[in-house]
């Protein structure tokens, strides 16, 4: 049997030779064993040892077994104990699960039994952690990270909407962040046990929508060869999340309106009315106000959906924010490719703030994953960022002209040694200034070479 390391087991039985041949065999297996004699000293111990398994007598002097597994789970709710006893029946052993523990041994012991019952306790721990820091890394993937005023106040907003059961329409340019604004709703409410079910409108054709939405029954239309369960009904006591429904169809806003209003519709080919309890968050990058005006989308059901309206900024409006979601992107990017988080000077995250960023927060994302993926070196430079994004400074955003020469004078000097490969004398030559000259403005800029 494969040795695993650094794993504490606490044996608690009053019986000093069940804990001198429990602890040389567990030792012998590469754990590392604490042994007490009462339960007593098992619950002043605990905090101290933080074991990984416990393993207990049920049957001992003074506080027995199954108070002490009672007083170590108000210590610790996470214990896995081992329960051992030479006097055990069923009503014992269910007491003992119900109380929370792992398994249940009869003596005498088989030290095979033991060790097997350990190692699946074991992995059963492991599997726990790895499926918290996967449910901490997905709740990272969906934070809305911000600082800027803008972002501060959005994040009230969903707080206080979140408890309530208002309909939220949600604004703002692509990639900016509106399905984070969706998620946090939905998990801040009472629903956030139940589904969150999401429909990107402009993604789906315009004859498939109905059946997307509401199911379809088998042999309703060319190619149902069996019954399907639409959106709706998936996202039943949980939330629908409509993304883009400005690129909704007039006739599928009607079938959508019915349903805000009735909470019940028919599957695609079908002729039993379906009940459903669903919450409703839409988002949108158009203006409905004006495609109401062109005749595009229903009026009636923009003002059912516009209960909450939410406005996402972009990117270019929270500038502030950047080097926050670099550093939220690169912490993500490194867990997810097993690799050592990269860091960022203060040029790179500089550049990162001067890039207009039209793609909003999913442009940047994708950037500081090209940068973790194609990039071996630990720190992203600044002349990465150029290549990559081709930066260039808003001078017309500069107070003084003293700024606004300085950023050209930096900006064009970075160009040249880009063009050059970063060869000082080359560049210099070209900028026809002396190599020395060069270098005092490289340091005066605070450019930083590779």
């Amino acid at each position: 049997m494969a040795k695993i390391s650094k794993a504490t087991i606490l044996i608690v039985d009053d019986e000093e030779n069940i804990l001198e041949t429990l602890r040389g065999i567990l030792e012998d297996e590469g754990y590392k064993v604490i042994t007490v004699s009462s339960g007593e000293q098992a619950i002043s111990s605990y905090p101290g040892v933080s074991p990984d398994i416990v393993l207990m007598d049920v049957w001992m002097p003074g506080i027995d077994g199954i108070e002490t597994l009672k007083a170590l789970k108000n210590i610790d709710n996470n214990i896995c104990a081992i329960m051992i006893s030479g006097h055990s029946n069923i009503e014992t052993a269910v007491h003992a699960t119900k109380l929370g523990a792992y398994d249940f041994l009869e003596k005498p012991l088989s030290l095979d039994k033991v060790l097997i019952r350990i190692k699946r306790a074991l992995e059963k721990k492991s599997l726990e952690r790895e499926n918290i820091e996967l449910k901490s890394s997905l709740s990272r993937q969906w934070e809305l990270v911000g600082e800027h005023h803008k972002i501060v106040e959005l994040r009230e907003s969903i707080s206080m909407a979140a408890i309530s059961q208002g309909r939220v329409l949600v604004l703002g340019e692509s990639g900016s962040g509106k399905e984070l604004v969706a998620r946090a709703l939905h998990e801040g409410s009472e629903r956030s046990k139940n589904s969150f079910i999401e429909v990107n409108c402009a993604a789906i054709p315009h004859e498939l929508i109905e059946s997307e939405l509401f199911g379809h029954e088998k042999g309703s239309f060319t190619g149902a060869f069996e019954s399907k369960k639409g959106k709706f009904e998936l996202a039943d006591e949980g939330t629908l999340f409509l993304d883009e429904i400005g690129d909704m169809s007039l006739i599928t806003q009607a079938k959508v309106l019915r349903v805000i209003e009735t909470q019940e519709f028919q599957k695609v080919g079908g002729s039993k009315k379906i009940k459903v309890d669903v919450r409703l968050i839409a988002a949108t990058n158009k203006d409905l106000e004006e495609e109401i005006q062109n005749g595009n989308f229903r009026q009636d059901l923009y003002f059912r959906l516009n209960v909450i309206p939410m406005y996402v900024p972009p990117l270019r409006d929270r500038k502030s924010d950047i080097p926050l979601l670099a550093d939220h992107f690169l912490k993500n990017f490194a867990i997810q490719y097993g690799k050592k988080k990269k860091s960022m000077s203060k040029n790179t995250s500089k550049a990162l703030m001067e890039y207009d960023w039209p793609g909003n927060v999913r442009e940047l994302k994708n950037t500081i994953e090209h940068f973790v993926i194609m990039h071996p070196s630990e720190t992203i430079d600044v002349k990465e960022i150029h290549a990559v994004k081709g930066v260039k400074s808003d001078y017309s955003s500069f107070k003084t002209l003293r700024d606004a020469r300085e950023h050209f004078e930096k900006d064009f000097i970075m160009n040249k040694l880009q063009e050059n490969n970063w060869n000082i004398s080359k560049t210099a030559e070209d900028l026809e200034i002396e190599r020395s000259n060069l270098h005092r403005k490289i340091k005066s800029l605070g450019i930083e070479t590779p």
